[in-house]
């Protein structure tokens, strides 16, 4: 991992550079994009050249500013797919929304709620965010309300790793079994949860919905890899604008996705920003933006695993900078033993630290007691994980 931080060294400090809020605060080390990311230079760029070019309403005019927002709209839908390693854009369909949890529910109410049968099943990770949890039960009470019971099967995960447990599922599976719900990179214990073994573990029949906000923008994702039906993600968490999203779908197991209601007005600022860090992401590599944060995270936990103080949750098989287990993509959770979360956030952002300090939106099978989350991006430097080890160590 420290090789990987030396190779792209160089790289890294170019692609720094492109953020003005990072580079304007050089005393301040901002770790929290899992929860949102920063913004480049040419995304903010974009943004500005739409809106004092082309600024218009899109579908619903025929003059040339709102015959280009309806191209930025398509060809936004378009580059999602391409960007996404879609084997069948053909056969596929993108909905633009303003994050996961609409887009996470716009599946749950569009189209599960269409294909469930009294008595069917669907598999939920309850100790994932809640975005990815709360939209089934709400399909679950919307079924009930008309008399069809549907079932929540919690999706079982590895004691130690908290990783999903292929083999548990495989077992839980009946013939009614009809959806799974899974997360691609956790948002609290940051591994990748190898979606190809839940795949494996149900079959080839039943439909797997993903939530990849923790993925897209930070490492490469390849539908083809993948073998999902539905894959939604927000834009903000990929370097573009707050209220950006989508959901890709695709036509394979059950009827075609159609989400419901009127479709109103788009966000055709979030969709330039959208198009523009999607361009931004292609042309800096993100399988070099995966190495640079795996390494970083590397560094992290290999220091946190040496100060008895801290906690760090997941899997301890994978701390060390030279394991061979699976690392952490880009977010390391922890606990101090004898100061309170909530107050080591606190006591870190007076040292420059800008982190998570919660109960970081689990659902209920998740951690009982708050923690802090440090989460990194391509802007994210070694020697801010240095400052950060060391001020760690101080509070033992």
């Amino acid at each position: 991992m420290a090789a990987a931080l030396e190779e792209l060294r160089d790289w890294q400090a170019a692609l720094r550079a492109q953020f003005p809020i990072i580079t304007a605060h050089p005393e301040l080390a901002y770790f929290d994009s899992a929860a949102t990311t920063q913004k480049p230079q040419a995304v903010l760029d974009a943004v500005h050249t739409y809106l004092t070019t082309s600024n218009a309403n899109a579908g619903r005019g025929t003059y040339t500013w709102a015959n280009r927002t309806t191209a930025l709209m398509s060809g936004t839908r378009e580059r999602i797919k391409e960007f996404l390693a879609d084997p069948d854009p053909d056969r596929s369909g993108v909905h633009l929304v303003s994050g996961t949890t609409e887009g996470l529910r716009s599946v749950a109410r569009d189209w599960l709620t269409g294909v469930l049968a009294d008595q069917d099943e669907i598999v939920v990770p309850f100790a994932d965010h809640r975005a990815n949890i709360a939209p089934w039960e709400e399909a679950r009470d919307l079924l009930a309300r008309q008399g069809i019971r549907v079932h929540l099967r919690p999706m079982p995960y590895q004691p130690g790793s908290r990783d999903y447990d292929p083999a548990a599922l495989a077992r839980l599976v009946t013939p009614r079994t009809r959806f799974v719900a899974a997360t691609h990179v956790h948002h609290v214990y940051g591994g990748d949860m190898n979606v190809h073994r839940v795949r494996r573990a149900v079959g080839p029949d039943v439909a797997i919905c993903l939530d990849a906000a923790q993925s897209v923008g930070h490492l490469p994702v390849s539908l083809a890899a993948l073998d999902v039906d539905f894959l939604v993600f927000s834009g903000h968490k990929a370097l573009a604008l707050p209220g950006s999203g989508a959901v890709w779908s695709r036509n394979a197991r059950g009827p075609r996705f159609v989400p419901g209601g009127w479709d109103g007005s788009p966000d055709t600022t979030g969709a330039a920003s959208l198009r523009a860090a999607l361009d931004w992401l292609d042309a800096a590599g993100t399988d070099r933006i995966d190495r640079w944060i795996r390494a970083l995270s590397a560094r992290l936990t290999d220091g946190l695993r040496r100060l008895p103080a801290y906690d760090v949750l997941g899997c301890r098989r994978s701390l060390a900078a030279d394991s061979g287990v699976q690392g952490r993509q880009g977010i390391v959770t922890f606990r101090h033993r004898a100061i309170g979360s909530g107050d080591l956030g606190f006591i870190l952002f007076s040292h420059g630290f800008m982190v998570r300090s919660d109960g970081l939106c689990q659902g209920s099978a998740g951690e009982r007691e708050h923690a802090v989350r440090v989460s990194l991006h391509v802007y994210n430097t070694p020697e801010e994980i240095d400052r950060l080890l060391a001020t760690l160590t101080a509070l033992q």
